[in-house]
């Protein structure tokens, strides 16, 4: 976050969404005064899919905005219900996955539902699995009192939203709208305990005139609170429902385009550019290399729709203003060996090493170790042209399979023709060890041994220690339990090995698949690998 003058505009480059702090007064200071805040939310994902949209219209003609999509597709749901959604907006994460097959999203509001349900406000109020058994029908719907029906009837009886907190207070608290949204706010300030008490008592006495008392009114309490600090507003849930229907339908239309804009688009989101491009490749998608006779400033379609190149911004070392040095050069006359292209884009011996690396070089004729090999001979900018001195490179070697694998991640971090795994399978399934896709058929309740790379470890405060770990292979992702127990045993490597392989026993509901872990131990991999870890 960056201090600036109140009210100084904050350019955006084209190419970037970003969000910067255009104020830093204390929140609670601007609503004394009376000012109004505005959460400026979903930028990363608006800045996509507006990517995408321009791609779309650049390749194919066909221009499409949020207002001109098809509306409630059903395709589209059918996607989300079989949990269909990395890289999609809000609900790619490991917990979203695991509850989309369960409610089975079919129209819009179900959506919005679906975004609110996995929040603190309502894992602390106690409302996720009630929801859950509700929309399934395996809990009939009731509504605590009579006179919360009105209140809680869209959501099956259980508080979901702020707004339905604050509409509780007024129906069986006796509150004004006024009151119940100072509660709200009162509960979310460190400085609100007098006003709390106040209308704490207030609340308390409306809900004896109705005779709910003891344990049942401590409860209602009990979810206000949770809600007044981590609730989410269902005016946020509204707009945050398009984002995910609009890159849910995206994702199903055009894989390529949303994944070169979700690339265009990074950092952002819950998976690395690594875990995308294997998504879109099991999708049908096609990616290619940067390519210093072809590759754009940022990643971009080629030839077809389902053909993503990879920009030179990919890259290690490249930035933007790199890349646009490139771009420009070229477009001015090809380039004819490396030695011309380090004399007019002044890059850098690391920089050519990095686009040797990555087989950028592959159209002037060279293969990467030649490349690599010629990076320290190229000419610099201030020299003439032809006047460096150039050693004849020796016979090299070609690269292994898995040798371009490894090159490829570490010069973009992103394997574009296979996913590591794959050149372990044939020895992994000798061994009796499953994929992720076997998982999905295999017998449920039995014990099982699955080998992949690690993508995430996830440990939320709301989940009493437990460890949820993401692993994946070729043929998908598979969400590992580790209680915490075996996290203790394991620590070591459940920690730090990048390839595990991990004996558990196989959980397997409404198409939701989890491997609860029993031991884990690492699987040597020749490739440089980090999760995304978060709590």
């Amino acid at each position: 976050l960056t201090e600036r003058p109140v009210g100084e505009v904050v350019p955006i480059e084209r190419g970037r969404m970003d969000a910067r702090t255009v104020l830093q007064w204390d929140k609670d200071d601007c609503a004394w005064m009376g000012l109004v805040k505005f959460d400026l939310l979903g930028l990363g994902m608006l800045g996509a899919i507006q990517h995408a949209f321009d791609l779309v219209a650049e390749h194919s003609g066909t221009r499409w905005t949020l207002e001109s999509i098809p509306k409630e597709e059903p395709a589209v749901y059918d996607m989300l219900c079989k949990a269909d959604s990395i890289g999609v907006f809000q609900v790619e994460s490991r917990a979203q996955i695991g509850t989309l097959p369960r409610l089975k999203p079919r129209c819009f509001y179900d959506l919005v539902t679906e975004i609110a349900l996995i929040r603190p406000g309502p894992i602390q109020g106690g409302a996720v699995h009630p929801y859950i058994r509700r929309r399934t029908g395996e809990e009939p719907i009731d509504y605590i009192h009579p006179d919360l029906k009105p209140v809680l009837e869209r959501t099956l009886g259980v508080p979901l939203f702020q707004e339905q907190l604050m509409q509780m207070a007024v129906a069986i608290g006796d509150c004004t709208g006024e009151e119940a949204d100072l509660l709200r706010r009162a509960m979310g300030s460190k400085r609100g305990v007098e006003k709390i008490e106040r209308l704490r008592a207030k609340l308390y006495e409306g809900m004896a005139k109705r005779e709910i008392t003891g344990e049942l009114a401590d409860s209602i309490y009990a979810r206000i609170e949770a809600f007044a600090n981590f609730g989410f507003a269902e005016s946020h849930a509204i707009s945050f429902a398009l984002l995910v229907y609009a890159s849910s339908w995206l994702k199903l239309h055009y894989p390529g385009a949303f994944l070169a804009a979700l690339l265009r688009s990074q950092p952002m989101g819950f998976y690395s550019p690594q875990s995308l491009t294997a998504d879109a490749r099991r999708h049908g998608v096609e990616i290619r290399r940067p390519c210093i006779a072809r590759s754009g400033v940022w990643a971009d379609l080629e030839d077809e729709l389902d053909i993503v190149r990879l920009g030179f911004t990919e890259v290690k070392g490249i930035g933007q203003v790199d890349a646009e040095r490139v771009v420009t050069a070229r477009a001015e006359r090809p380039f004819v060996d490396m030695a011309d292209v380090s004399r007019r884009t002044g890059l850098t011996v690391a920089q050519m090493e990095a686009l040797a690396t990555a087989g950028a070089f592959d159209a002037l004729g060279v293969t990467r170790r030649q490349a690599l090999w010629n990076a320290g001979y190229t000419d610099a900018p201030d020299r003439l042209a032809g006047t460096a001195v150039a050693a004849p490179p020796p016979t090299l070697p070609g690269m292994s399979e898995i040798e371009v694998t490894a090159a490829d991640l570490w010069a973009t971090h992103i394997s574009p023709d296979e996913h590591p795994m794959a050149y372990l399978r044939e020895r992994l399934r000798s061994d009796g060890i499953l994929s992720v896709g076997d998982t999905a058929t295999h017998e449920a309740n039995r014990r099982v041994r699955v080998a992949g790379l690690i993508t995430h470890r996830q440990r939320p405060y709301t989940a009493g220690g437990v460890t949820f770990l993401n692993v994946e292979d070729e043929t998908g992702m598979l969400n590992v339990v580790v209680f915490a127990k075996v996290w203790e045993r394991h620590r070591r490597v459940a920690r730090t090995a990048a390839g595990v392989i991990i004996r558990g026993r196989l959980e397997r509901r409404d198409e939701v698949v989890n491997l609860i872990a029993e031991t884990i131990e690492t699987l040597p991999i020749p490739i440089r690998h980090r999760s995304r870890d978060f709590r």
